[in-house]
């Protein structure tokens, strides 16, 4: 008995405008497709907002969005995002995802500044990009009807993050938050191989962490980020599989449905 998954290997990193990308890609969205799905969020700035193009790298080909959002720094309470999301046009699965990841936001936000999850006050991570990202991300992965995913360990490294708080050192304090009971590795790098947005929502999708499942390929795609790292080998590759001979998987696989 065989089901779909998705698997994601990530040795730059991971943002959450890659997972999207990589999303779309595999769901063979189209352009007007997109739009539409972007216009269900039911938030007027995004219409337009969101294109995904053709990217080369070293010779190698891939996907990269891009977004392209009014300059806006609106401060959103965790509660008027949650209303946001039970007020789109998004399937019920996809607002049910895409609540679980703002919720493990705020509940990392909330442990790192001091406040209860619901006082939380977004910045970076309730601007129009995160809730583009998020959003979107929770539709297509529901349009790809997956039964599970899996990532490979995340790579981490020093440097220093600049955002509204001032210049932090890597990774962020809300990644900090949400890495427990994450296998993770050190890269020769500097500064954000993985956004919040992008952890919060593979651990809201549950994702297993670790090596590959035993599977059959069926759809590939490699997307790039916004940040090019000089010493990795840049971009992350998604693959939308069939995974088969349960029984023989590895049992100490991380799951996150059981989090230390």
């Amino acid at each position: 008995m065989s089901s779909t998954c998705l698997v994601v290997r990530t040795p730059s990193g991971l943002s959450g405008d890659m997972l999207l990308t990589g999303l779309t890609q595999l769901t063979e969205t189209s352009d007007s497709e997109l739009d539409a799905l972007v216009d269900s969020i039911g938030v007027p700035a995004l219409a337009g907002s969101l294109h995904i193009q053709p990217y080369t790298l070293n010779g190698i080909s891939g996907w990269r969005a891009h977004v392209d959002l009014p300059h806006q720094h609106e401060h959103r309470t965790f509660r008027s995002i949650v209303q946001l999301i039970q007020a789109s046009g998004l399937q019920p699965a996809a607002k049910q995802l895409a609540i679980d990841a703002f919720t493990i936001l705020a509940n990392a936000e909330g442990h790192v500044h001091g406040h209860p999850t619901d006082d939380v006050h977004f910045h970076e991570v309730g601007a129009l990009d995160s809730i583009l990202d998020i959003c979107l991300a929770a539709a297509l992965l529901n349009k790809l009807a997956v039964t599970t995913v899996w990532c490979s360990a995340l790579p981490m490294c020093d440097g220093i993050i600049k955002c509204q708080h001032g210049l932090l050192s890597s990774p962020a304090p809300a990644v900090q938050e949400m890495l427990r009971g994450i296998p993770v590795y050190g890269v020769d790098a500097e500064g954000e191989t993985v956004t919040p947005t992008a952890l919060a929502f593979l651990k809201a999708a549950k994702a297993h962490f670790g090596k590959w499942p035993e599977c059959t390929i069926r759809r590939h795609t490699r997307v790039y980020g916004g940040k090019i790292f000089p010493n990795l080998p840049n971009g992350a590759l998604f693959f939308s599989v069939e995974l088969v001979a349960t029984r023989r998987l590895d049992v100490h696989h991380h799951s996150l449905e059981h989090p230390h």
